[in-house]
């Protein structure tokens, strides 16, 4: 498992993610401190879950929007069912590389 140091809101958390993952967790950290810095400069500094929960709202509110205009929502089984497929592929690559050397 992989850690990734970000910066919300002005502060620094270090968050675990799945190998390769590390890029897609630091721009989505990314977008929500963009969020939260443009609500502060809107509203002025509220307390840091406030802030945080506001830009959390704002960024559920643009999906929920996206969602209505025929964006499709991302489908958890679909996700699953691609990191199962991987899984097989990696795993008859295998089966195909070993088959190759004995012969």
């Amino acid at each position: 498992m992989a850690t990734v140091d970000v910066t919300v809101g002005g502060r620094q958390y270090q968050l675990a993610c799945e190998d390769g993952q590390e890029r897609h967790l630091a721009a989505l950290a990314a977008m929500v401190d963009a969020e939260a810095r443009a609500l502060a400069a809107q509203i002025g500094m509220v307390g840091e879950p406030r802030l945080l929960l506001m830009a959390a709202l704002m960024i559920a509110d643009r999906l929920r929007d996206a969602e209505r205009e025929g964006a499709p929502r991302p489908d958890p089984a679909a996700a699953a069912d691609a990191q199962a497929l991987e899984t097989a592929v990696t795993r008859l690559e295998g089966l195909i590389d070993a088959h190759a050397a004995r012969a």
